[in-house]
């Protein structure tokens, strides 16, 4: 039968693009590549700007696209010829110091032997508070050259501006200098105003200054065992590099700071965001202690089990191969065991071996169950067990993970170096990684504290639904409570599959689950799952209100928020294509919430810390892991710091739901958790 599809033919002539349309849509994705190819080697990328941001030396950003594409032609540093002074004397660091502490605000930026800022020695220093005038004052010379700049750094009537503060700030620390606010930090501007987008300084300068900085790999030559280290490079040739980092990094403040004002981000940014680096930066220099003994034979035992699980898996396929070949494990499953006629293959004509592929073959046979649990094992160890150890500072004999504070669109905190947000709970042998994480010696103890289902406390609160506050009020198990109404049964009689089902709802809502996504993870029919969703909106008519308004706002605006403004733009949202359309509607119902979630852990953890130094703690904070924090407790200060921790997050912002915290102390995190 033929679509009920009216074709027009006028609709489908080829026609010329919309050059100016397509380049702003370009600039915006840095799509550079694309648009050479979309428009011809002659079109290079200029952001548009509707705030008229200023390029580097004068003009607007936005002044090449007005009727006609217009090139766009990066200025360098041999272009403008900037005024940029070297600093080397005794004498003249004095005098410049005094210079300084005159101005009201100046960029400053860190030269360092290396990116480990506990490890690393400061070089040399650059500030600009003059677009076009910067400064480089060396300090490889004679370190105690840095001791002139401590009156600098801890003026607090001076605003400071950097680039990455956590890493300037964190690096003069370890050198014995502190750095006092206010702050002005360029990168969280703009993760706050482009979450989506990168915020590294060279793409800043190339989209917003129309300049192309000079690259170290001139200074220092490319990746490899020829390349220098910065202590090998004369202080004259640094000065131009380290110059236009703090001027670039000025300029970009010009455009950033009222950028925060216009879009009502001041509170977010000077409030939350800005002091939290420091937090941050704290956290990331204190370090854990990790008990590398137990992560030793935990590696013995995950060992011995994944040799028995290849024995098991060669086993059911009687034949040996290579399991962590997808090549060859896909071979086995659908040519010689034949578990699925239709499976599907990549684009290099092998079959898919992806978990997500895996799991639905679980069903079929043990082998499967095997691979995935063999796959687990071998990441455990490999990515955690053996890797976690080597981690290990030699100078404190800690674990410091870095904290990033401008990756996650939502608000969220990731980490790396190791990634603590991704360390396994769920599972027995994931649990072991926790158990590894210890308190630094018999006088103190791990103490964590997480919130609890802060995500539904806060869309109950934001939906203003009224059986899901009362239950959270009178501290009510929601799931079971939900379940009560969900299969209409009186809340005594609700059985656990109910409360199974009832908690997946619950938590599948947030993230605009359907039902067919319900049934895949229940494992029901998708009848049943439909039906039970229908149940759900019906008897929590206000949260379907809640999601329904926060779609129509992001198609009106572009963009969704959170309690403290965070927003999230969604591109995407009144695409005409469903699927990713679709994505972005469940973003505007997710984001809200999860950055929310965010914000209020942040606040916690600013108040908390605040706190702790008032009253000269001897207590620590150390991690954040998605709604928990991880301090290291001095065993004296147990009473004090229960009260105030569970203080500080319960009140960290007023909702309509109380905020709980679910407190635990012991020698280890997995057994405080």
């Amino acid at each position: 039968m033929d679509s009920p599809i009216e074709f027009i033919p006028e609709e489908f002539i080829i026609k010329q693009p919309n050059k100016p349309e397509v380049l702003e849509l370009l600039s915006e994705l840095e799509f550079n590549r694309l648009s050479k190819r979309l428009l011809g080697d002659e079109v290079e990328l200029k952001p548009t700007s509707s705030s008229g941001q200023m390029s580097l030396f004068g003009g607007s950003v936005g002044e090449s696209i007005k009727e006609e594409v217009q090139p766009v032609e990066y200025k360098t540093i041999q272009d403008l010829n900037p005024n940029y002074t070297l600093i080397s004397t005794e004498l003249e660091h004095k005098e410049f110091v005094k210079i300084l502490c005159n101005q009201k605000t100046v960029c400053f930026d860190t030269e360092t032997s290396g990116l480990n800022p506990r490890e690393s020695s400061i070089i040399g220093l650059a500030f600009c508070f003059k677009k076009g005038e910067a400064y480089y004052c060396s300090i490889s010379e004679n370190p105690n050259t840095l001791n002139i700049y401590q009156s600098f750094f801890e003026d607090s009537s001076i605003l400071k501006i950097a680039h990455n503060l956590k890493f300037d700030a964190a690096v003069l620390k370890s050198n014995k200098v502190n750095v006092v606010g206010p702050f002005f930090d360029t990168m969280i501007a703009h993760y706050l105003l482009k979450p989506d987008q990168r915020h590294g300084m060279d793409v800043l300068a190339n989209n917003y200054l129309s300049y192309k900085p000079i690259s170290i790999e001139t200074l220092i030559g490319k990746k490899g065992k020829n390349q220098k280290s910065m202590l090998e490079i004369p202080a004259d040739i640094i000065k131009d590099y380290a110059a236009e980092d703090a001027d670039i990094t000025f300029q970009l403040y010009q455009v950033f700071e009222p950028a925060i004002k216009k879009e009502k981000l001041e509170s977010l940014f000077y409030d939350i965001e800005i002091p939290l680096s420091i937090v941050l930066m704290e956290m990331e220099n204190e370090g854990i202690c990790l008990d590398t003994k137990s992560l030793s034979d935990f590696s013995i035992m995950l060992e011995e089990s994944i040799k028995n699980l290849k024995s098991t898996i060669y086993g059911f396929s009687e034949v040996d191969f290579n399991i962590d070949s997808p090549k060859q494990l896909g071979d086995i499953l659908f040519n010689h065991l034949a578990l699925d006629e239709k499976a599907k293959k990549t684009k290099t004509g092998q079959y898919k071996t992806d978990e997500q592929t895996l799991l639905k073959l679980a069903s079929k046979h043990q082998i499967v169950k095997e691979i995935l649990e063999y796959r687990q094992q071998k990441k455990l160890q490999s990515t955690y067990v053996d890797a976690l150890p080597k981690l290990i500072s030699a100078q404190t004999n800690r674990l410091h993970t870095t904290f990033m504070q401008t990756v996650a669109a939502t608000g969220r905190l990731s980490s790396t170096n190791p990634n603590i947000q991704n360390i396994p709970i769920k599972t027995e042998m994931g649990k072991e990684i926790r158990k590894a994480f210890i308190s630094r010696n018999k006088d103190y103890s791990i103490l964590a504290a997480d919130y609890s289902q802060i995500e539904l406390r806060i869309i109950a609160a934001l939906s203003g639904d009224k059986s899901m506050i009362d239950a959270f009020k009178n501290n009510i198990d929601i799931h079971s409570s939900t379940a009560a109404k969900v299969f209409k049964v009186d809340f005594k009689d609700v059985t656990q599959d109910m409360r199974r089902k009832a908690k997946m709802v619950n938590f599948g809502i947030i993230y605009g689950i359907t039902a067919f996504g319900l049934s895949q993870r229940l494992g029901i029919k998708r009848g049943e799952a439909k039906e039970i969703i229908d149940n759900y909106f019906e008897q929590f008519p206000d949260i379907k209100t809640y999601m329904d308004s926060m779609v129509d706002f992001a198609r009106e605006n572009g963009y969704v928020e959170t309690i403290k403004n965070r927003k999230r733009h969604l591109k995407d949202i009144n695409s005409r294509n469903a699927p990713i359309r679709g994505f972005a509607e469940r973003n505007a119902i997710n984001a809200p919430i999860q950055g929310s979630a965010a914000d209020i852990i942040k606040i916690a953890m600013i108040n908390i810390r605040k706190e702790m130094q008032l009253r000269n703690l001897k207590s620590k904070l150390l991690l954040q892991v998605h709604d928990e924090l991880v301090f290291d407790l001095f065993n004296e200060e147990k009473d004090v710091m229960l009260e105030l921790v569970e203080k500080n997050m319960s009140g960290a912002v007023n909702l309509k739901v109380p905020l709980n915290v679910e407190m635990g102390i012991a020698d280890n995190w997995l057994d405080a958790h």
